[in-house]
């Protein structure tokens, strides 16, 4: 008897390797094989002993072409077609969308993961209100939605594309194993003593409230000149003009661009802050869980998917998202702290992380409403 096949489909192979792994693994282990549709990158690499089924597509990821996104709604249309998958799982915007689409037109239930509805929130106009009524034609017939934060989930439910079943799970959850408590580094206040180390984790993007890392980072470097501030993340096709002004800024002595990297992990280690100023539609930050689960303190914003990640004042500081004035602040109360109290903050948080975001929850409640399905 063939063994049922599970189809899991995202736009990028991080998302794949890095947040997907424990799950497809999981599967396979149930019995299951595992379709994987998603643009090739070297992430693939590091899976070569996961046995599964390849699908290399073409996803403008930024993209609004109309062509090119019917495009890619009719590549799914045929991948269904010839691997006739038991359920499939979405994740990231175009693959939730055109890959549900396409499986509800062949009778294929759809587990749909939204992982934030990203910039379509701070949009307005048409423009917003094409990409909703898209997203109801999506979800609205899905065996059910996972959502990563409640915020998004109330705003699906209130903008009418929830009919079926969902469920709030922890984002992608943290495999807390892979990200181990790490040595706290020692530090000084800034201005004196061992330098205190900032990083952004991150796709460089406007989105992402970049630009408020870099004006908080300039204000500070005058007053404290101990201290070091970090990028490191892909700089978007459609924000090239970045690469210009972080060789500036490397130049100036004010950031150091550390480049896109496989293994965040080191550069973790030999932080003592992360920083997070996005009030993009987050789904769940992972970069603030694992920085979290390795034992460090976080600054972020008051945005959806980014404060569920800490508890303010007591493992990190939450500010208002878009204000420079107020993350500079955040800041310069971090460096008035004893190194520490920095420390406990940071091993507070990873107790928290570990109680309430563990990878396990997320890969029990796939596993248990994938059984739902196949027993209809």
């Amino acid at each position: 008897m063939a063994k049922p096949i599970i189809a899991l489909l995202t736009n990028n192979d991080d998302d794949v390797y890095c947040f997907r792994k424990e799950l497809i693994e999981e599967l396979i282990a149930e019995g299951y094989e595992m379709l994987i549709s998603c643009p090739d990158g070297p992430k693939f690499e590091l899976m070569k002993e996961i046995p599964y089924i390849y699908d290399n597509p073409e996803i403008d990821r930024r993209g609004t072409n109309p062509v090119k996104d019917f495009g890619l709604f009719m590549h799914y249309r045929k991948l269904f077609k010839k691997h006739h998958p038991a359920v499939v799982l979405t994740y990231t915007a175009k693959p939730n969308v055109y890959a549900s689409i396409a499986a509800h037109k062949m009778g294929i239930p759809v587990i749909n993961n939204l992982t934030g509805l990203g910039s379509v929130v701070n949009e307005s106009g048409l423009k917003q209100k094409f990409i909703m009524w898209l997203f109801k034609k999506a979800y609205q017939k899905s065996a059910c939605m996972m959502f990563q934060n409640s915020t998004n989930m109330q705003l699906a439910i209130n903008q009418g594309m929830v009919k079926g079943d969902y469920k709030l799970i922890p984002g992608s959850g943290v495999n807390t194993d892979r990200y181990p408590l790490q040595p706290y580094p020692n530090g000084g206040d800034g201005k004196v003593g061992a330098p205190i180390v900032f990083n952004y984790i991150g796709r460089v993007l406007k989105d992402k409230r970049v630009d408020d890392y870099i004006a908080a980072a300039k204000r500070i470097k005058q007053k404290y000149p101990q201290t070091e501030f970090n990028i490191l993340g892909f700089i978007e096709l459609t924000e090239r003009h970045y690469e210009v002004e972080l060789e500036q800024l490397k130049a100036d002595n004010v950031i150091i661009y550390r480049g896109s990297q496989k293994d965040v992990r080191p550069f973790i280690a030999r932080a003592h802050c992360i920083i997070h100023p996005s009030t993009y539609g987050e789904g769940m930050s992972n970069v603030l869980l694992e920085s979290a689960s390795s034992g460090r303190f976080l600054i972020t914003t008051n945005n959806p998917g980014c404060k569920e990640t800490l508890e303010d004042g007591k493992t990190g500081y939450i500010y208002q998202g878009g204000n420079v004035d107020a993350l500079v602040e955040a800041i310069e109360h971090f460096l008035a702290l004893p190194n520490e109290t920095r420390q406990k903050m940071g091993e507070a948080g990873r107790e928290r992380v570990k109680a309430l975001f563990s990878r396990e929850f997320v890969v029990e409640a796939y596993k248990e409403k994938i059984k739902e399905l196949l027993k209809k």
